[in-house]
């Protein structure tokens, strides 16, 4: 009985580390990410999280990959919970890919662990993978708009998404990095204003 519970015990275990380190690398950053300061947030000693992560580096990309996961499994959500109305789902779609606020964790810890992406070959997949099933998702909703006639695209539906993620990042990288000059609410405004552009929607 008791192998047969230790697999499970470790599985949760190994979750409650990821979810802790991820805590860690949002309130201290990256580089100032420590194995106790994870032992702590996880209320565990810095032997068991060495015991299920040798290499804090391995540890550090699973963190990665499970952000990606909520991140997309949230805007999905979003998206979803709209009707098939294709305005109504490309406004939650923008407002799922931007920042509450400074202190939007979730965002702030992919920008941070984007970082790695120039060193590291398993960051920078899990990067461009975000980048491409985000791009998918704006792309399906383009799609549809245009199919429907709500939408009358300026290009490419591709195109087009490439340039709503792109334009998502860098409002977003300014609302989590404290710039005043730039608040959530008018990064929206701001993406709105370039989708009605591209989409011929004056609705949007």
């Amino acid at each position: 009985m008791s192998r047969a519970g230790r697999p499970k015990n470790q599985t949760a275990r190994r979750e409650a580390l990821v979810t802790a380190a991820g805590r860690a690398i949002a309130e201290r950053g990256l580089e100032g990410l420590r194995i106790k300061d994870i032992a702590a947030e996880a209320g565990m000693s810095a032997g068991s999280v060495l015991y299920y992560y040798p290499e804090l580096d391995d540890l550090v990309l699973e963190v990665h990959r499970g952000a990606v996961e909520d991140f997309l499994t949230a805007r999905q959500k979003a998206t979803d919970a709209e009707s098939a109305e294709p305005v109504r789902r490309l406004r939650a779609l923008i407002d799922s890919g931007l920042p509450a606020g400074p202190e939007d964790t979730l965002h702030g810890l992919l920008y941070e662990l984007h970082r790695r992406a120039d060193r590291s070959p398993g960051h920078a997949t899990l990067m461009e993978s975000l980048f491409a099933r985000e791009v998918g998702l704006y792309a399906l909703v383009l799609e549809v708009g245009a199919a429907t006639g709500a939408f009358t695209l300026v290009g490419p539906a591709g195109d087009l998404a490439r340039n709503m993620v792109a334009l998502e990042d860098g409002h977003g990288l300014h609302i989590v990095s404290r710039n005043a000059g730039l608040r959530p609410e008018e990064a929206r405004r701001l993406i709105l204003a370039h989708a009605r552009l591209v989409t011929g929607c004056a609705d949007l």
